[in-house]
């Protein structure tokens, strides 16, 4: 996303996926458009919540079908109006689950093909989770003998990662709901791109409530930018404020550790409508991509990671379906900016009184846990992502994955395919406060 995609881009993936100073926060403010104040907000407390994980760990060792999930990354989330979870994954893992092939032998599941081999290994997939957060079912395309993405691979080769989703009508103002799914287009790469050339922000659009893939648009053209490095791929949040939704993406620079954020609107219900996006270029609300400004610049210590996720919170967000809402907005992300192990280990936060900015941080550091696999040294985590919906007592839940990026030169696939605690997300309880 980049963000160790398959398990052949350990290396560079690691760097491009990659401090809490103390911090003067000023005195409350009123959020532009909003009556309940902005103070600085950052994490606070955290605690492990091993429900989720155990859940999908039960549906992905669960051999009943050979054509449903058994591991992937991204982990965004939408719900849906009946209650269901929509859990959206980027690269995902099919086939069969095994135990250990001898009670001596490392004591936990290990990934494989039907027949033996190396298990499926397609570029996205949906699970539906119930009301109790039971996964039930995993949307993929293709046959059920030959499974494929859900969102189909480009033509001409490349892949479709999906990010950020969300709920919205069908046109303006119909009564009609939608499933919006924006989507990271890249195109073929090698070396520095192993993983796909940044191409284009596009939007899939799934129907309720069964959930079939209508059609897919795209929204945000960046392929005539020179320097794929430069070009910004739309959809690591998606946040609804009012009648707008604020769509946040990132840039993929070769010469920096860490990516500068950036920000576009649309109005409810356009999401899939090109001509309905608006870019920040620093004082106003722009038709040209192009123009678009960093609203949170990498430098320093500064930088968000190639994925972040972005909240509201405060007094009020909680009963618009955000994180606590109110006029604080928080942007969590790996600590991409301190560079090292950072990026792969500790998570930091940035908060700000609008979507636009100024962001102030980064503030405060988190090290969530990892598996204690083979080589531990080796094991990553990164892309966290918060799901608003699911904010229990005041606590947000927090999803983070895990890989294993072993020495240049190692495979990394008999890693994690041998081990399935490896390349499933894993979640945490935050606590957001001053």
């Amino acid at each position: 996303m980049p963000r160790f995609p398959t398990t052949r881009t350990a290396v560079r993936a690691a760097v491009l996926l990659t401090a809490a100073l103390p911090l003067w926060v000023p005195p409350p403010s009123a959020a532009p458009g909003h009556g309940a104040p902005c103070t600085g907000r950052r994490i606070t407390s955290w605690s492990v919540d091993p429900g989720p994980a155990a859940a999908f760990a039960r549906y992905g060792n669960d051999n009943t079908r050979l054509d449903d999930w058994t591991g992937g990354d991204g982990t965004h989330s939408v719900r849906l109006p009946d209650g269901r979870t929509l859990w959206l994954f980027s690269d995902t893992f099919l086939d069969r689950v095994l135990p250990p092939p001898d009670p001596r032998g490392r004591p936990y599941r290990r990934r494989t093909a039907d027949h033996g081999g190396t298990p499926l290994l397609r570029h996205n997939s949906a699970v539906v989770t119930a009301r109790s957060g039971r996964p039930e079912r995993t949307l993929t395309g293709g046959t059920p003998a030959a499974p494929g993405p859900l969102f189909p691979d480009p033509p001409g080769g490349g892949r479709r990662w999906p990010v950020a989703a969300r709920v919205e009508p069908r046109v303006p103002g119909a009564h009609e709901k939608v499933v919006r799914v924006l989507l990271w287009h890249r195109r073929p790469g090698s070396g520095r791109w192993i993983f796909g050339v940044p191409h284009s922000t596009e939007v899939a659009t799934l129907s309720l409530p069964d959930l079939r893939l209508r059609g897919i648009a795209r929204t945000v053209d960046q392929h005539s930018v020179p320097d794929p490095g430069r070009r910004v791929l739309y959809g690591a949040a998606a946040v609804r404020d009012g009648t707008w939704t604020y769509v946040f993406g990132g840039d993929d620079p070769a010469s920096s550790r860490a990516s500068a954020a950036y920000l576009a609107r649309v109005p409810a219900g356009r999401l899939g409508d090109r001509y309905g996006w608006r870019f920040w270029d620093g004082a106003h609300w722009q038709r040209r991509a192009g123009r678009a400004v960093p609203v949170l610049r990498a430098g320093g210590r500064r930088g968000v990671g190639s994925a972040f996720s972005v909240v509201r919170a405060g007094e009020g967000a909680a009963r618009s379906g955000e994180a606590g809402g109110g006029g604080t907005w928080v942007l969590i992300t790996m600590d991409a900016g301190r560079g090292g192990a950072a990026g792969l280990r500790t998570i930091t936060s940035y908060w700000s009184c609008s979507p636009h900015g100024p962001w102030r941080g980064p503030n405060g550091r988190l090290t969530p846990p990892r598996p204690g696999a083979a080589e531990p040294q080796y094991v990553a985590a990164y892309n966290p992502q918060a799901h608003p919906e699911s904010t229990a007592a005041g606590r947000l839940l927090l999803s983070y994955d895990v890989n294993w990026l072993g020495p240049p030169g190692v495979p990394p696939d008999a890693q994690v395919n041998g081990d399935v605690r490896l390349y499933r997300p894993r979640f945490l309880r935050v606590r957001l406060g001053p």
